[in-house]
């Protein structure tokens, strides 16, 4: 039988922009200050996965809703089952749109949202597959299980209570990172360096970051002119913003304060190269000002140890795997006040190296009485052979809605496909795409879109037919 996936795909295609628009204006991030018995991360993780189970109910599959922490949607019959792993919470907007990031724009082919691409509009062309071979009552061998989590960019609450309560398949793959397929994850471990408590001096407050997995975008700092000259301050300053032309920054001075902002560019942090990191560029020109001992240690230690190295080599992590690639590192939450000074840093390994040797390596290089301590769960590498059939299913429908012969690869970010015991990542973006997970004006373009929903359904059909 031979089947025009995609212009299956174009039969629904309204319904699908209307499904993702409705799903992207609910603001799903995590929030655990508004946690209830009902909405154990907040509300809004818990309205995004009954919005999608809603899509699934009223299109006849059968779902659950685990504790609204989880969710499964149903298709099919058999003894095996393929799992689709997908989330439906999102990392906070943060600074930088142009439009509300909760109100969903299209402009020139692409859907400006939260969430359109991470993981929002991936996991509903996902869904979009199985409806489009339900609807066609293909014949199938096998079950799919496509199963929903509400806390893929921070603790995987979600996904772990699910695998507590109901049983997870071993094969499958998950819509969120990149076609044709990545088959192998580095490990991802956050490492909270804690120095000693800083001395009152000119630094006031020093704050950058939102998440581990996101490149700060923006970094303040304020300064008691008690301890400095304002008039020497603002010409430093306004010598460094042009000496770093990558960067903006202003000062405001407020009597005895004086507050610095400097805004880069944010990135996820499995790609920190691909970001411009505000947090040590403000260390590095508070560094050449006159901090007492304890500032001086701190904001030393970043801009000389920190800023823009991606490898990790002054810390002497450096690594390389000929299969998984290098070893990146980038600093993303920083605190320095009058009762704490830590610096958060986010790692992606390969292979070879494992929590305790990292956490061995980095103190190793830390001044003394600078520590630090893996903060979080610490995830291993994860990797199935480019030759595996899994792969190779998954990668042929692919090249046969592209033409395209790109070989799997191995990436820095941690999807749940890692969960499986044979899984790997798969789509939604394309070859050559703009990532724009995690960044400002996050979009996804509509025929890129329909495209990868042809490519899932083809491919989740030779999977179980």
């Amino acid at each position: 039988m031979s089947i025009d996936w995609e212009k299956e795909v174009a039969h629904r295609s309204d319904e699908l922009i209307n499904d993702l628009s409705e799903l992207v204006s609910i603001n799903s991030q995590r929030d655990i200050e508004h946690k209830t018995s009902d909405y154990p991360l907040g509300p809004g993780p818990a309205k995004a996965l009954q919005t999608f189970l809603h899509f699934a109910d009223r299109d006849g599959f059968n779902t659950k809703n685990v504790d609204n922490l989880a969710g499964r949607i149903e298709f099919g019959e058999g003894d095996d089952t393929i799992a689709i792993l997908g989330h439906v919470d999102v990392v906070p907007e943060g600074p930088g749109w142009k439009t509300n990031p909760f109100e969903p724009v299209i402009k020139d082919g692409n859907l400006y949202a939260r969430g359109a691409s991470d993981d929002k509009g991936p996991s509903l062309a996902s869904y979009y597959a199985l409806k489009i071979i339900s609807e066609l009552k293909l014949p199938t061998t096998k079950k799919v299980d496509l199963i929903l989590g509400t806390d893929e960019e921070s603790e995987w609450v979600g996904m772990n209570h699910y695998m507590e309560k109901e049983t997870m398949p071993e094969t499958g793959f998950s819509p969120d990172a990149e076609f044709p397929a990545i088959n192998g994850e580095k490990g991802i471990v956050s490492f909270r360096v804690n120095f000693p408590t800083p001395e009152t001096g000119l630094v006031k407050n020093f704050e950058a970051g939102i998440r581990p997995n996101m490149v700060p975008q923006n970094a303040t700092a304020e300064l008691d002119l008690n301890f400095g000259d304002v008039d020497t301050i603002k010409s430093a300053f306004n010598n460094f913003l042009s000496e770093n032309t990558d960067i903006k920054g202003s000062i405001e001075i407020n009597e005895e304060l004086a507050t610095l902002n400097i805004t880069g560019k944010g990135a996820h942090a499995m790609e920190p190269f691909n970001g411009i990191n505000a947090a040590t560029y403000l260390a590095k020109f508070l560094n050449e000002l006159d901090l007492n001992d304890s500032q001086k240690l701190y904001f030393s230690f970043i801009a000389n140890n920190l800023h823009l190295d991606f490898a990790g080599s002054k810390l002497g992590i450096q690594n390389t795997d000929d299969v998984m690639g290098d070893l990146t590192m980038t600093p993303d939450i920083f605190v320095l006040n009058d009762s704490e000074a830590s610096v958060l840093l986010n790692i992606r390994y390969p292979k070879g190296d494992t929590g305790d040797t990292l956490t061995e390596k980095i103190n190793a290089a830390l001044p003394d009485g600078v520590t630090a301590e893996i903060e979080g769960h610490n995830q291993l590498p994860h990797f199935v052979a480019a030759d595996d059939p899994l792969v190779q299913a998954l990668v042929g429908a692919y090249r046969d809605h592209t033409d395209d012969d790109t070989e799997p690869f191995t990436v820095g970010g941690g999807t749940y496909g890692r969960i499986l015991k044979h899984g790997v990542a798969f789509g939604a973006m394309f070859p050559g795409d703009e990532n724009v997970m995690h960044q400002p004006n996050e979009y996804i373009n509509l025929d890129k879109l329909f495209k990868a929903t042809a490519i899932y359904a083809d491919a989740i059909y030779r999977l179980i037919k």
